[in-house]
């Protein structure tokens, strides 16, 4: 799938690849940063992430076994582009991979796998997340999975895309702003060659409803939310292009900027 665009305006914000002059850059994007089956876009100014892309394979998916964690720096940017680990020391904040640790661990062997598993742990591939938020998505985090064992997919096939909403009056912490949403894009071929696409909010009631911040912000309160992928697009002004005309919602009436809360998977619209 072709990567989302960012709007003129926030492509000066994007950190550009200091190595792209070694043939390192993504179709000529100084901006795009390739890893194993998957490549990140950093807001240099936010020091986060405007998005991941990952394809998942799911007929060579392996499980690679999770040594002690150890994220690092990724060199092809400036440390002070990226929230690194001074931003979680002695705190309740956790680490949260946008890209699953195994989404992008596929290939033939383990050997081919592994670097895909290794890879996610690049502080690029990270936002801070309260404990509370990230221990309590259940529903989020089985989306990939769920749809990959039960949609109708062509080769057990998917392009997921996840972001943080970077939404200007984020709370600063220690340097950074701490989203409070989240959003993700999962795309597949179904086996009859229909692309679908469908589009995911992690949020609070007060945020899905366009209502006002709460004076003290719950960060364990979260929900999960299937939206059409257009309210994403809104959020974040990221153009996803062909995929909000394979959008189910979108050939809803009634679902025209409507959130449904996703209490158990089965209740997706594919």
């Amino acid at each position: 799938m072709p990567l989302p665009t960012l709007p003129p305006d926030l492509i000066p914000l994007a950190a550009l690849n200091r190595h792209a002059g070694d043939g390192q850059a993504s179709d000529g994007q100084a901006h795009v940063l390739n890893y194993h089956h998957f490549s990140v876009v950093m807001n240099r100014q936010r020091r986060l992430a405007f998005f991941t892309a990952v394809n998942i394979d799911g007929a060579t998916s392996l499980r690679i076994r999770r040594d002690p964690d150890r994220w690092i720096f990724d060199p092809r940017l400036p440390d002070s582009q990226q929230t690194g680990e001074e931003v979680y020391r002695d705190n309740p904040l956790d680490r949260g991979h946008l890209v699953r640790r195994l989404d992008p661990a596929w290939g033939d062997s383990p050997a081919m796998a592994k670097p895909g598993n290794d890879d996610t742990f690049h502080f690029t591939n990270c936002t801070p997340q309260h404990k509370d938020f990230n221990q309590n998505r259940t529903t989020w985090a089985g989306l990939e999975d769920y749809i990959l064992d039960n949609a109708d997919t062509r080769d057990l096939k998917a392009t997921v895309f996840t972001g943080p909403v970077l939404a200007a009056d984020d709370d600063p912490y220690r340097g950074v702003q701490l989203p409070r949403q989240y959003w993700k894009v999962v795309a597949m071929t179904k086996r009859n060659g229909e692309l679908s696409a469908t589009g995911y909010l992690l949020s609070q009631d007060h945020l899905i409803n366009g209502l006002e911040a709460a004076a003290e912000f719950s960060y364990g309160a979260y929900k999960t939310y299937q939206v059409p992928i257009q309210r994403i697009e809104d959020l974040t002004r990221l153009s996803f292009d062909t995929l909000i005309d394979a959008d189910p919602l979108a050939r809803i009436e009634a679902a025209a900027g409507m959130a449904r809360e996703i209490t158990h998977l089965r209740q997706l619209t594919l």
